[in-house]
């Protein structure tokens, strides 16, 4: 079967197939089709159903170019393994979702239909737990949502939260003062602010109180209006310090707790937080949880490979 698409300019051409055709490459490998550019024509070959599946998925990539999105290599990826799954429907949607941030970058977008379902979630709850491994944007998703609450002045202030948990460290016995010893637990979240925002707008906000960076443990006791707050790498939080930690949550205020349950660092006696709290909260009206996948990941492709490999082997053992 052979089926023709017409573009529009060669502008939109040479979008759609990349640096000497490597989208159109990327896309055939996955979809199992011939494709063929010609000037201002996509000329598609393969089985009914093959060439069906791949024209749907170049559909929607040219919709988001013709409104201006931003398509890079890990999107064409995507995309082609989603229409090689069949799986292509509303990828225009998702590439089309824009977070602005106050930054040269103007605006964040998610990269799979797991991460624009995870910024729904957080659009309309409350609290959202995002849980899923490396990589799959759920800390940098998280504070593009904040930093655009801020803009928009849906909240005053942004406050962020790590436990300070690794390898077994205790804060009493690192050198330097409360910011040195946990600077380096909270560097994470530093990095994903620092993508968004002007660093002499952070260090104004740091200095005003407008965005603060603690250690979960300093939590305790604190009551959080207007506020959206950002708990991260949770699977190291224990039961009470979840609690602790969900029991802060004011007026006006937004929480999203993010995680890997099967990363945590807590001694083998300790229970996570983040593991128990699935099945106490999993049915509350206005609390969402999303389960982000090795599919999600936006990071190098071998990432995804070595992800799959050890829920493979964690399969295998729990079989």
């Amino acid at each position: 079967m052979k089926r023709n698409i017409e573009l529009n300019s060669t502008d939109e051409a040479r979008l759609l197939c990349g640096p000497r055709d490597g989208n159109l490459r990327t896309i055939e490998e996955e979809a199992g089709v011939e494709i063929f550019a010609r000037g201002h024509k996509i000329t598609v070959e393969g089985t009914g159903k093959a060439v069906g599946k791949t024209l749907e998925v170049i559909e929607e990539l040219l919709a988001v170019i013709r409104k201006g999105g931003r398509i890079g290599r890990r999107d064409i990826t995507y995309a082609a393994r989603a229409a090689g799954n069949g799986n292509a429907e509303g990828l225009r949607e998702v590439y089309l979702d824009r977070v602005e941030v106050s930054s040269k970058r103007q605006y964040i977008t998610p990269r799979s239909k797991g991460q624009k379902g995870y910024v729904d979630a957080i659009r309309g709850n409350d609290i959202v737990f995002g849980i899923g491994p490396a990589g799959t944007g759920k800390t940098y998703l998280a504070m593009a949502m904040a930093v655009n609450a801020l803009r928009k002045q849906l909240v005053s202030r942004i406050i962020l939260a790590r436990p300070a948990v690794e390898a077994g460290e205790s804060l009493g016995f690192l050198p330097g003062n409360l910011y040195e010893k946990v600077n380096p637990y909270l560097r994470p979240l530093y990095d994903a602010l620092y993508d968004m925002v002007e660093p002499t707008r952070i260090q104004e906000y740091l200095t005003r109180g407008i965005i603060e960076v603690v250690p979960l443990a300093y939590m305790r006791g604190r009551t959080l209006n207007n506020a959206f707050i950002i708990l991260d790498e949770a699977q190291n939080s224990t039961p009470e310090q979840m609690k602790m930690f969900l029991t802060r949550l004011g007026f006006d205020s937004k929480t999203v707790i993010t995680g890997d349950i099967t990363q945590s660092d807590l001694p083998d006696s300790r229970k996570s937080g983040l593991k128990q709290v699935i099945n106490i909260l999993k049915d509350i009206s206005g609390i969402e949880f999303v389960f982000l996948s090795g599919e999600d990941v936006v990071r190098h492709e071998l990432v995804q490979d070595i992800i799959r490999a050890y829920e493979k082997i964690r399969g295998e053992n729990d079989g």
